[in-house]
């Protein structure tokens, strides 16, 4: 067990307790099969130091890339090949807080990580979201990838097209546009794990909050724990309900002078290459 600076229980600190608790919600929900998803969030200094000793455990790793836009930054982690299901119980085991070294090519290990257990092994794709994130949002702190089942179930039937995918979403549910305004991204099929698609992932963060990996899940981002949560959730909502429909004959759906009702009356502004308003 790592040293903390009180001898408090791990899932006794917050954030280790919300990560704990949301992997555990993910995995009921079916989206996170054996050590399917990870999930990154950015911690403040002030927040961990009462917790855990941040001169860290002594253990150095070595990142396969470099990202000194990071340097300093303190991140709570889920393990690569980790199981969702077991963070609650053993979460000394399945995650870690770590800090980006100053140079911006290693990460100390300040807690957890037991076993020598090792951070995501989408940990580029992570790193490289936050950062294009940061630049827009500077509240902006979480980092979430999940195997949402009805996305990726949708990813097989529906034409892959960006402004096709996001309209269709946003005409499953009305509550859609105002969560997403912005549209989703989606990338064409890739190999998973690779600074290549991290790097895509990363492009598309630049102006929304949400991409969609083809036949694999979907990657989410925002300021908390809830908004990130609840932004997977709707877009997995409307994907449920366009698969319950699809085929059936739809008679009638939300439509674009009706979506722009919704962007007016809510105060958002709809992605303009999907809709004109």
């Amino acid at each position: 067990m790592m040293e903390m600076t009180r001898d408090v229980p791990a899932l006794e600190i917050p954030f280790i307790r919300e990560m704990a608790e949301i992997t555990y919600h993910m995995w009921k929900f079916g989206w996170d099969e054996r050590n399917g998803g990870n999930i990154s969030r950015i911690l403040d200094e002030g927040e961990v130091s009462p917790h855990i000793d941040l001169n860290g455990t002594g253990r150095v790793i070595t990142l396969s890339f470099p990202v000194p836009e990071l340097a300093g930054k303190i991140f709570v982690v889920t393990g690569s090949g980790k199981y969702f299901r077991n963070v609650i119980s053993d979460p000394d085991m399945n995650l870690g807080v770590i800090r980006v070294t100053d140079d911006g090519e290693h990460v100390d290990v300040l807690w957890g990580f037991n076993g020598n257990t090792f951070p995501t092994s989408e940990l580029a794709s992570h790193f490289m979201s936050h950062i294009e994130r940061l630049k827009v949002d500077p509240n902006h702190r979480i980092v979430m990838h999940t195997h949402a089942t009805n996305v990726i179930a949708m990813t097989f039937v529906h034409d892959l097209d960006e402004k096709k995918f996001t309209k269709t979403l946003w005409q499953m549910c009305t509550e859609c546009i105002v969560v997403f305004p912005e549209g989703v991204g989606v990338l064409p099929w890739m190999v998973p794990g690779s600074a290549e698609i991290g790097r895509k992932t990363a492009e598309k963060m630049k102006d929304r909050r949400v991409v969609i990996w083809p036949h694999h899940g979907i990657f989410g981002s925002g300021s908390t724990m809830d908004e990130t949560f609840g932004l997977i959730e709707t877009v997995e909502k409307a994907a449920q309900v366009y698969m319950l429909t699809a085929g059936h004959g739809i008679k009638q759906t939300i439509t674009d002078q009706e979506l722009a009702d919704l962007a007016k009356a809510f105060g958002v502004t709809p992605a303009p290459q999907v809709l004109e308003v």
